[in-house]
């Protein structure tokens, strides 16, 4: 009955996204209109109930009241589609355009399905344990635990249950409460999780083809500059090339692949297997970022001003979705903003650059509650924002700046300066805001964790990889030999996409345990019989089905998340430690503990004074190697 409800939400915000499109792209098809009205789509499912719940809490009233604003701006928005357009204004989408867009979008989609279906708690009736893929077992927990949280606690802003006594959400929370909203309706965690990626990865690989057919004013150039962006990565597969033991260790080591080898200083990921499927944040911000690069296009080099309004509402979204997108869209905003200011102070009117100070001001007003409100706070009380920092990644690590880039991202990299000499100059300034980009990625981190810089990175990527494109497929165009030409591209292709594509192989076939079945008993009577507000005393492991599966309160997480969360957690760290190993009837009540959890994890962690806690306190619940104890107030 949930999943039914969900799916039917889920789809008036569709209808309502797809009829904004049409009346903000009213010449445009539906190979245009559907991507783009995914991504509104996304944004609406993301602002809306979260506003509402402001003031009437997460809840199924706040939910229901979102549906009827979409349902209102669907009918405004399908009412208003001119009925009669000029013909020639049309944008025609003939049989060859459908066949380069599904050549380009249609595997990546149902491939990056599938590794959703089997990364998110996956089960395996015979063990009665969940499991994960290679990529999916750090962040997942994490994601699982927000979700959970978020629909049990009923708040917003929602609290950090991994924090115990955090003041700010040290995540953009917007991604994940697009899943809560369905744990309302009764959905299972698992389908409410993937439910939001759907129309997510059809904005997120349709944007990406209609910028690039956009820009290139080719189809089969959009999808070779789909291809490389997607599938793209560097030289990688020759570390794996010595011995048949070398290749086979792709697909059975942890993290040994041709795009994520630390061993080998191979760190630009493949965007799918270690981007968008564990990392939410990436996948929801990508889903409003894409379009927002298509239709900022069109704004800025295309004339049409009239875009200004529905790009400054999803570029005002971006905030508490994934803040480097948002990053990113001012960046190359403000790149493709210096020709109309110049223009402007050489007519010495302010007209040409009205369009932009709409665009600049509706996102704005969106965006500056959002950033004062909950992300600079967080960056302010956290840790590790804002850094300089020169060479990025690669900072230390002795190996040549131009070599660690032509090995990570290979043939993009390689033609990337021959092909801005010999493209366009609209290509050359679309190039020019990912540059920008570029360069300040190499110079500032952003946060903690010095890696995540690649997640801007990414957005200069993109635009490499279509001004590649473009080039590359001119210069073949040029060879009279037709084998030769098809000889040519396929080389091109497969030096391009190889190494992505054998980790994307190594995602499919990878399978590891993060939940057993002890584990998930454990959290689904957590989850019927304890109250949401309750505070539970667990290890540190980031495998917790008290917060992933329950989405309960716990004192401290993981550092894998709360660390590079950049959050003050030293105090809840040793509280942790004391509890366990020194513990007392005064610290558990300074802490508002209610339920102390014992599993191997806490056997194994800490010095074990589980007796103390058997003396004082009564069994609540045990199962397996969990053990739970109820700390009551000794009457």
């Amino acid at each position: 009955m949930g999943e039914g409800i969900s799916l039917l939400y889920l789809a008036v915000y569709l209808w309502a996204g797809w009829g904004l499109a049409r009346r903000a792209l009213p010449y445009a098809g539906v190979l245009h209109t559907v991507p783009v009205g995914c991504g509104m789509a996304v944004a609406m499912l993301a602002m809306l109930p979260a506003a509402l719940a402001l003031g009437l809490g997460f809840t199924l009233q706040a939910a229901w009241l979102a549906a009827l604003l979409v349902c209102l701006a669907g009918i405004w928005a399908w009412k208003s589609v001119p009925e009669k357009l000029p013909k020639h204004k049309k944008i025609r989408t003939d049989k060859k355009e459908w066949l380069c867009a599904a050549a380009a979008c249609l595997p990546a989609f149902l491939l990056t399905v599938y590794l959703l279906y089997t990364h998110i708690l996956w089960f395996d009736p015979y063990s009665g344990a969940y499991y994960t893929g290679q990529s999916g077992y750090g962040d997942t927990a994490m994601h699982l635990a927000f979700i959970k949280s978020i629909a049990v606690g009923g708040k917003m802003p929602p609290e950090y249950c991994l924090l115990a006594r955090q003041e700010v959400f040290g995540y953009p929370f917007l991604c994940e409460s697009v899943s809560s909203v369905f744990l309302l309706f009764g959905a299972g965690l698992k389908f409410a999780y993937i439910l939001p990626c759907i129309p997510a990865l059809i904005s997120v690989f349709g944007g990406v083809w209609l910028l690039a057919r956009q820009a290139l004013q080719h189809p089969g150039k959009a999808t070779l500059a789909s291809w490389l962006f997607i599938y793209g990565a560097g030289l990688g597969f020759v570390y794996f090339m010595g011995s048949k033991a070398a290749f086979s260790s792709i697909f059975t080591g942890y993290y040994t692949t041709p795009t994520n080898y630390v061993a080998k200083n191979l760190r630009w990921v493949n965007c799918i297997a270690d981007l968008l499927v564990p990392q939410r944040a990436t996948l929801m911000g990508w889903a409003l970022a894409m379009p927002c690069l298509y239709l900022l296009y069109r704004f800025a080099f295309e004339g049409e001003k009239y875009l200004w309004l529905p790009l400054g509402l999803m570029a005002g979204s971006l905030p508490l979705m994934q803040t480097h997108s948002l990053l990113m869209l001012v960046i190359v905003s403000g790149v493709y903003l210096v020709c109309p200011a110049v223009q402007a102070i050489q007519t010495r009117t302010i007209k040409p650059v009205v369009p932009w100070i709409k665009y600049a001001v509706t996102a704005g007003a969106l965006c500056v509650p959002q950033l004062f409100l909950v992300i600079f706070r967080q960056t302010s009380h956290g840790n590790g924002f804002l850094k300089p920092v020169l060479n990025w990644i690669n900072n230390g690590t002795g190996e040549n700046f131009f070599w660690f880039y032509i090995k990570n991202i290979g043939l993009v990299y390689i033609l990337l300066v021959p092909a801005f000499f010999c493209v366009g100059s609209i290509l050359r300034r679309l190039f020019l805001g990912g540059f920008a980009v570029k360069v300040i990625s190499e110079l500032i981190v952003f946060q903690p964790n010095y890696y995540d810089n690649i997640k801007l990175l990414y957005f200069w990527f993109l635009l490499a990889c279509i001004l590649v494109a473009g080039a590359v497929w001119d210069w073949i165009g040029k060879i009279s030999s037709r084998p030769a030409q098809v000889c040519l591209a396929a080389g091109v292709v497969i030096v391009g996409t190889l190494s992505g594509i054998l980790t994307l192989g190594r995602e499919v076939v990878s399978k590891y345990q993060v939940f057993n079945a002890s584990a998930i008993a454990t959290a689904e009577y957590v989850d019927e019989n304890t109250p949401a507000d309750a505070v539970f005393l667990t290890g540190r492991q980031h495998l917790n089905p008290i917060a992933s599966l329950a989405g309960r309160r716990i004192i401290c997480g993981s550092s894998l998340y709360v660390y590079f969360h950049g959050m003050q957690h030293a105090q809840q760290d040793m509280a942790v430690r004391t509890m366990y190993e020194n513990p007392s009837e005064e610290m558990l009540a300074a802490w508002d503990v209610d339920y102390v959890m014992y599993s191997s994890y806490e056997r194994n962690d800490y010095k074990n004074h589980e007796q103390w806690y058997a003396k004082r306190y009564p069994v609540w619940y045990q199962q397996g190697e969990y053990t739970i104890y109820e700390i009551t107030d000794g009457e």
